[in-house]
């Protein structure tokens, strides 16, 4: 299945600058798992060692976040948009 995969700014150096990358995948994680495969080092970015989704990184399915989803294991279907929105902090 194609699911198309939004970029952010800050990881854009690992997709030479594309704001979207489409792979094939069943699930968000076979869906990250193969833009690991386009974009090497991205992952290490994205999820830790255990590999859970990093604490500062948002990832959404469509609109819903996948951490009230099915997390990694959450289905998506041909066509799909996943965003990575990582956390903004900071201020006054």
């Amino acid at each position: 299945m194609a699911v198309i995969v939004k970029i952010p700014t800050p990881l854009r150096k690992f997709t030479a600058d594309k704001d979207s990358v489409t792979v094939e995948g069943a699930t968000v994680g076979a869906v990250l798992q193969a833009l690991e495969a386009k974009a090497p080092g991205i992952s290490a970015k994205l999820v830790d060692d255990d590999g859970k989704v990093r604490r500062f990184i948002n990832i959404y399915a469509g609109e819903d976040d996948i951490r009230f989803l099915d997390g990694l294991n959450t289905a998506v279907s041909d066509g799909a948009e996943i965003s990575i929105i990582p956390a903004i902090a900071g201020g006054c």
